[in-house]
């Protein structure tokens, strides 16, 4: 299986505080890579170094076959590799949900306005919003701004997408949507990281858990593996405590 994520030794120093202690990750293509633990176990720090938006402080990071942490990578061109989706929705509140999409592509892909819009039709067309396209965020609910935001990183055709508590922000009822289209882009292949606490989703779509805790990796494995018979004591402790909510 081709690897399209390698991360090797990554050490993510913030002053005296040590958040990433030698964090080794892969992501081989058309995976599902769900990373579950604690608040301040270092999940999203993670997931940032992935694309350069925190610089390690030392190890390697290899993304589709390019080293993002070598000087000489042009990090924007390299992004274009990853996208990203967090938990604000980060639009542009006075475009329209085809303008943000468009822009990134026309900013960061080099793209004519033309082939911006119809690439930006075809992203929002893929997340069920081709009938949002004129609507500006403050138009749209939580859930479809996130689904703009998907949109427009999709756009730009990833080898990989990282999702940091994509749904967090969102009321209950709106959640569904959101997993439905990172649910949909799974089946279409597309390797993914996500920190979410939607275990339900873990669960049920997952090829592979990764629980961290402190800054390491502490297990990883199926979901059945994690969920249901994990191997290391902090695992259980984890898992007992989150479905006892």
């Amino acid at each position: 299986m081709r690897l399209v994520v390698e991360a090797r030794g990554v050490h993510k120093h913030f002053g005296a505080l040590h958040v990433l202690k030698g964090v080794d990750l892969s992501v081989a293509e058309r995976e599902l890579v769900f990373v579950i633990g604690p608040s301040g176990s270092g999940k999203s720090t993670l997931l940032r170094c992935l694309n350069r938006l925190e610089q390690p402080s030392s190890g390697s990071v290899v993304v589709d076959g390019v080293d993002i942490l070598d000087p000489r990578t042009d990090i924007n061109r390299a992004r274009q590799r990853i996208g990203m989706v967090f938990q604000s929705f980060n639009l542009y509140p006075h475009m329209t949900a085809l303008g943000n999409v468009a822009l990134a592509l026309r900013k960061v892909a080099g793209k004519s306005r033309a082939q911006a819009d119809e690439l930006g039709r075809a992203a929002l067309a893929r997340v069920g919003l081709a009938d949002r396209a004129g609507h500006k965020p403050g138009e749209l609910s939580g859930g479809q701004q996130q689904r703009v935001a998907i949109a427009r990183a999709i756009a730009l055709e990833p080898r990989v997408m990282l999702f940091d508590e994509p749904t967090s922000a969102l009321d209950p009822e709106l959640v569904g949507s959101v997993l439905g289209v990172m649910r949909n882009l799974r089946e279409s292949g597309m390797a993914m990281v996500v920190v979410s606490h939607e275990m339900g989703f873990a669960r049920n779509a997952a090829d592979r858990v990764v629980f961290m805790d402190h800054g390491v990796i502490v297990e990883e494995g199926t979901p059945a593996a994690i969920f249901e018979s994990p191997r290391q004591e902090r695992t259980r402790a984890f898992i007992g405590q989150i479905q006892r909510h």
